[in-house]
């Protein structure tokens, strides 16, 4: 071997030596928009609804086939009819950008029609024929990703206040769990409750395996971390004992919501969403209006108030979707006016 070709092996063999000697690198979290992230089904919450729950998830788009659109209680003329999760973006172009666009009952939801009672979740915790959540993956970057799990109901019932009356009473319920990850490990979760809710660090939670558990208030359908009961008089802060006004929540029908769910990649910086499958619908994303009817004026005799007191209104508007739930929070709780983001580290009412 001649002298030069001695040394360019000495030099390959050596530069070998120091590449596999050095440390590989951590790995990198790389954004992900065509698969669904494992990571956001393993760690999916399972829900237990009440025992004595009347109002089950429902099929998000049936809701469609039994509201018309109405702005001041009126029907909007020369709607896109029939409305779908296809083309339901459309009402946008109405009023106030939409967002005074109420999906109204064609029925008069003083006889519960059967379409508010949802489908109960069968043995496996599926509800069997209906699409009743839609899992919206942020992911940040720097292996930031936060999994928002929407769930929605047809009609929420607010309980009763002070037991003289019900109140709250709503077409349409959209409620959600938020799981923070870093790294493909869940951090944080957060829970929707009424105006606002609470957050807790992932280890601190109930579990079933590694998946988080949440208790959906009777009727209400606010999320807790726990079971039991939940006065929720003061936003914000949920005491242990029955008091003006309270959820309940215990084991009473397990509910997989993954077994019935739509899944998006959303991309903060254009306000786009993007389905991981093909089939699955994503205008009705964008709707900036609600999902039931305008609150009934005192005038509706379906209407009542508890010494004219307005706060305390049997009949109250329906809820916004998925597009108006903060879908690109800097912490884990959304921004309210009043609130801070406290992140328990311990299970609490």
């Amino acid at each position: 071997m001649s002298p030069s070709n001695f040394l360019k092996s000495f030099s390959m063999a050596f530069l070998l030596q120091a590449v596999l000697a050095y440390p590989s690198p951590a790995p990198v979290f790389e954004r992900q928009t065509t698969a669904v992230p494992d990571y956001v089904t393993t760690y999916a919450p399972v829900v237990w609804l009440y025992p004595g729950e009347n109002y089950f998830p429902s099929d998000i788009g049936t809701q469609l086939v039994h509201t018309k659109p109405e702005i001041n209680f009126t029907v909007i003329e020369g709607y896109e009819n029939p409305l779908t999760l296809n083309n339901l973006d459309s009402l946008n172009t109405y009023g106030t950008s939409g967002t005074n666009v109420y999906l109204t009952s064609v029925d008069d939801i003083t006889k519960n029609p059967a379409w508010l009672n949802g489908v109960k979740p069968d043995s496996t915790g599926k509800t069997d024929g209906a699409t009743s959540v839609a899992i919206i993956v942020n992911d940040h970057g720097d292996g930031l990703v936060d999994a928002f799990y929407m769930y929605f109901y047809a009609f929420n019932w607010g309980g009763v206040l002070l037991d003289i009356q019900e109140v709250d009473l709503h077409v349409g319920d959209w409620e959600h769990n938020m799981v923070r990850f870093q790294n493909g490990t869940p951090t944080q979760v957060w829970y929707s409750q009424h105006g606002f809710g609470e957050a807790f660090t992932y280890d601190c939670l109930e579990k079933q395996g590694v998946r988080p558990v949440t208790y959906s208030g009777n009727g209400s359908h606010a999320n807790y971390a726990i079971n039991g009961t939940h006065d929720h008089t003061i936003p914000n802060v949920n005491l242990p004992d029955a008091g003006i006004l309270t959820d309940y929540t215990d084991q009473g029908t397990l509910w997989d919501p993954l077994l019935g769910a739509y899944f998006y990649n959303y991309d903060a910086s254009a306000n786009t969403y993007t389905a991981y499958d093909s089939s699955y619908p994503t205008a009705w994303l964008k709707y900036l209006g609600t999902w039931g009817d305008e609150q009934y004026p005192n005038s509706d005799p379906r209407q009542h108030e508890i010494l004219g007191i307005s706060a305390t209104a049997e009949f109250t508007g329906g809820p916004t979707g998925p597009e108006d739930k903060q879908l690109n929070r800097t912490e884990v709780c959304p921004v309210a006016s009043g609130y801070v983001c406290d992140v328990r580290t311990e299970l609490t009412s």
